[in-house]
């Protein structure tokens, strides 16, 4: 009995004795917020950018120092126009801080890893840094930014900023050493050079980072009018070879632009645009300048380049559309400050709508392409699944949750689909002013009255839903509130309501409608979402699978790659004339495949033969969409 009772109590003693429970220690941040106050001296920032073969750019800051004690630098994190904590940080390299000559240590804060702290000497005036930017070498490092030929400069990749200050109260001076014989644009004022190294005169960082530089070896500029200038980098310079039909495209889509918006919020325009397989593509809008790049047979292939034709107007358009109006919860006094972004469905959403819109009235992009691009939008909002549990609204946040990685299941998991989603929704508001005025109001009148305020003002003026809602309902009284909130808040249908009223009707047929020819050739893929439910490329790699579509129930995941189509070699040709020919339901489709390092035989239950989206005019006569499609007089 004494036994089993002694056993009894050491069972029981562990339990008796308490686990242990640590306590969250407490953390101060190694900076406060932001404020409004003006940074006392004039920081330089020289960045040596000629080791173009090793991507190495090298940089020299002085940064001014008032008084001695802990001083915070921060590296910019959370960027415009990118709407999430990109900046590249893993790139900086070789950090290195002195003081009239003398190391001065920097600790990393563990728990902010953007945040340098140093103590500022005694007697100091100034901080001397030293680093370099490790340019990514190849894609899977991150975007390539410079090669041999050309160079994408992002100020905000190459400078630290001090913390505690609106970076409008941060004033600078820069400059950059280019390879020998180069040319460099950059929206700055005030340059002078000196063999190869441009200096700008001083501004502040703010205006620093939203002026970033093209710069390379293979250039030439085009006048296009209103103080806008396209200013071009290839790899060749047989790729800058843009006939005088071309560029007039080109003056005409900022001629409509202009006409649109009424006003200007630049004194001058910089299309920086880079023609290139080995520089990454970019799209990212600036005030007074914009980044892009796109293949090199822009103007050489001119006749298969039609669905990239967006590009330059859709940056445009964010200089009165996300640069001088901006939702307020996504302005930001620092890049430290977390950017909410709640209205994008505005900011790139309508931006998108007016991307296409204005391509078409310049003749940019021709009609037919656009109608393709909006009728592949609405086909594929109407295929999503993701819809069913994901509202619009939240697919503002993937830029912070997703970064544009790939992605599994894309219409399940849904993506940044307040680009395209959100122009649908603004094509039907445009057609319900349009019917409640009588033809005699549009979303133009929306977008004079709301982007096109203040001319000649470069600053950023935020706005609210409610600011949305009443501008919207000066043009045309309507519930605008509620046709929003449905839309964007929701779990909802898909936004079709502005074809229905357009004059036109989604319809599908064998052939693929134009706008996804060109889009296809440019991506290298066939697109067969709404046939067999994926997208595949000419070397049978499916990069895109539909949830619940024909090739999921049978699987098959990305990455999957077709080896054979009844029994022959896989090529997109013989595929599509498979599909095309089950449509009998007697011929079979069967497929062998490799996952990995496994084969296996798929025979696909599917006879609904080839499908592709197209808008079919209703009746004669112009439509309204045909109207909205026409050029401003």
């Amino acid at each position: 009995m004494r036994a089993l009772c002694s056993f009894l109590i050491l069972l029981a003693a562990p339990a008796a004795a308490e686990n242990s429970r640590p306590a969250a220690p407490a953390y101060v941040h190694a900076d406060q917020p932001a404020q409004d106050v003006r940074y006392p001296g004039v920081m330089t920032l020289d960045v040596d950018a000629t080791n173009v073969a090793q991507r190495i750019l090298r940089v020299r800051q002085v940064i001014p120092v008032a008084a001695p004690g802990p001083l915070t630098l921060r590296y910019p994190e959370w960027l415009p126009g990118k709407h999430a904590p990109r900046g590249p940080i893993a790139s900086l390299a070789g950090l290195a801080i002195r003081a009239d000559g003398k190391p001065v240590a920097w600790r990393r804060d563990p728990r902010d890893v953007y945040a340098f702290t140093v103590d500022v000497p005694q007697g100091a005036s100034s901080l001397d840094v030293n680093f370099d930017y490790l340019s990514p070498t190849e894609t899977n490092q991150g975007r390539v930014s410079v090669t041999p030929e050309m160079l994408n400069l992002q100020w905000e990749t190459v400078a630290l900023y001090p913390a505690g200050h609106y970076t409008r109260q941060i004033r600078v001076r820069p400059s950059v050493t280019l390879p020998a014989g180069w040319q460099g644009v950059a929206a700055l004022d005030g340059l002078s050079r000196s063999g190869d190294t441009l200096r700008y005169g001083e501004t502040d960082f703010e205006t620093l980072v939203d002026s970033p530089m093209f710069a390379g070896r293979n250039y030439k500029a085009w006048d296009l009018g209103h103080s806008v200038r396209l200013n071009v980098f290839a790899d060749r310079p047989g790729d800058l070879a843009a006939t005088a039909a071309q560029i007039e495209a080109h003056r005409r889509m900022v001629d409509q632009t202009v006409k649109l918006f009424g006003s200007r919020h630049y004194d001058r325009y910089e299309f920086l645009f880079a023609l290139s397989t080995e520089l990454g593509g970019i799209g990212l809008e600036h005030h007074r300048s914009s980044e892009n790049a796109l293949p090199r047979t822009y103007f050489t292939d001119w006749a298969n380049t039609a669905s990239m034709r967006s590009l330059l107007p859709h940056e445009f358009v964010h200089s009165w559309n996300g640069k001088f109006r901006r939702g307020a919860d996504l302005w930001t006094p620092d890049y430290r400050t977390p950017m909410q972004n709640s209205l994008l469905w505005v900011y790139e959403g309508q931006t998108s709508y007016w991307d296409f819109v204005l391509a078409a009235r310049s003749g940019l992009m021709p009609k037919d392409v656009v109608l393709g691009e909006i009728a592949a939008y609405a086909a594929n909002y109407r295929l999503q699944p993701g819809r069913a549990w994901k509202p619009l609204l939240d697919t503002t946040n993937d830029p912070v949750t997703n970064a544009r990685r790939p992605l599994a299941f894309r219409t399940w998991q849904r993506s940044e689909d307040y680009y395209n989603e959100g122009a649908l929704i603004w094509l039907e508001a445009d057609m319900l002013i349009r019917e409640k005025s009588g033809g005699r109001k549009s979303l133009d009148d929306f977008a004079r009255g709301f982007f096109g305020v203040r001319d000649g003002d470069w600053g950023t003026l935020t706005y609210t839903l409610d600011d949305v809602a009443a501008a919207l309902n000066a043009v045309a009284p309507h519930d605008w509130a509620a046709f929003l909130k449905t839309r964007v808040d929701e779990i909802a249908k898909p936004p079709l309501g502005g074809i229905e009223k357009s004059g036109y009707r989604l319809v599908f047929k064998e052939t693929p409608n134009p706008y996804q020819v060109s889009n296809d050739a440019r991506s290298r893929t066939t697109d067969l979402s709404h046939s067999v439910g994926i997208t595949v490329s000419a070397s049978g790699i499916i990069s895109n699978v539909v949830w619940d579509g024909p090739m999921f129930r049978e699987g098959v995941t990305t990455a999957t790659r077709i080896v054979a189509v009844n029994g022959r070699e896989f090529n997109e040709a013989d595929f599509r004339s498979t599909i095309s020919t089950a449509k009998d339901g007697k011929s079979p489709i069967e497929l062998l495949v490799k996952e990995g390092p496994r084969y296996r035989t798929i025979r696909l239950a599917y006879s609904g033969g080839l499908r592709y989206p197209h808008l079919e005019r209703v009746g004669s006569g112009p439509t309204p969409l045909d109207r909205v499609l026409e050029p401003l007089r």
